[in-house]
């Protein structure tokens, strides 16, 4: 009678071991299918990939060709005005890029697949918001490549080595993270995408204007000087637009001098890096408190 139990009893014994599942495996599995997604999308709408590739260079080639005789020498250390705008237009188009991360999740609201994806099992709802980051900086980063090869193509006196087109694609990753979760952040708060849309509207012109993209901070008047030290855009370009001529031994050195204090090259970066840091703590808070 034992000898039949036990062999009745390991019988019974799954032959394989049941394997359980991995939770980074699980999210990583979720923010792929995620970014394919949105992969899909751009895909079969090319025209808004097309057209943010093309508006910048319109600004760099027109904006450059009707300024070129600008006296910004004075104080650019005797740049032209194509070279002196070419860091604005780069950082520009990251900001553009990135401000409209959100637009996608707001149309995933109103259509009801969002509600259709908070109710799936996902294993972390924070892979909504990492995959829409990590799509919008792999297309940033592919303007921002393309950019820097046309300026150097068509612009020959425009130099950049590997060092520093790596030192930009930092500071432009700083500007779509930034960005891009406040822009994520709006998508889950607002009532709607008209509403998304004249913020992005309203917002985008006056953020280039109120930074060095166009002119120095010289040439402003004090209250525009104000709006542009306040201005994130504003240290990111002249980050990138001092990066050529600024060695190991010149790191020191201030690159901008704002109405409140001078800045070096190190000072800037952990200021965009503390700027990124404050915004996606209150974003995730924002979102949390959003949907208790």
């Amino acid at each position: 009678m034992t000898h039949s139990l036990y062999k009745i009893t390991t019988t019974l014994k799954p032959k394989k071991r049941i394997e359980t599942f991995n939770l980074f495996y699980c999210i990583y599995q979720e923010i792929y299918a995620l970014i394919k997604r949105l992969c899909l999308q751009t895909v079969r709408r090319p025209s808004t990939l097309i057209s943010s590739i093309l508006q910048p260079l319109l600004w760099l080639v027109l904006f450059g060709a009707l300024f070129q005789n600008a006296p910004v020498n004075i104080s650019t250390a005797n740049l032209k005005y194509n070279s002196f705008l070419s860091p604005g237009i780069i950082i520009f188009t990251s900001f553009t890029g990135a401000i409209n991360a959100g637009v996608p999740i707001m149309f995933d609201r109103e259509f009801g697949f969002l509600n259709r994806l908070l109710i799936s099992p996902l294993k972390s709802r924070d892979s909504l918001l990492v995959s829409t980051i990590l799509f919008i900086i792999v297309i940033t980063i592919l303007q921002t490549i393309f950019i820097i090869c046309f300026d150097v193509f068509i612009h020959s006196y425009t130099n950049y080595n590997i060092k520093d087109i790596i030192n930009i694609l930092i500071v432009t990753l700083l500007i779509t993270l930034n960005t891009a979760s406040i822009s994520v952040c709006l998508a889950f708060i607002l009532p709607g995408h008209i509403e998304l849309l004249a913020f992005i509207l309203v917002v985008n012109l006056p953020m280039l204007f109120s930074s060095t993209a166009l002119a120095p901070l010289s040439f402003m008047p004090y209250w525009l000087q104000i709006l542009a030290s306040i201005n994130p855009l504003t240290y990111a370009i002249e980050i990138i637009r001092n990066l050529p001529k600024i060695t190991n031994s010149d790191a020191n050195i201030p690159i901008i001098q704002t109405i409140w204090t001078n800045l070096t090259l190190y000072d800037s970066i952990y200021l965009l890096m503390f700027i990124n840091l404050a915004t996606i703590i209150i974003v995730k808070n924002v979102i949390s408190y959003k949907f208790e």
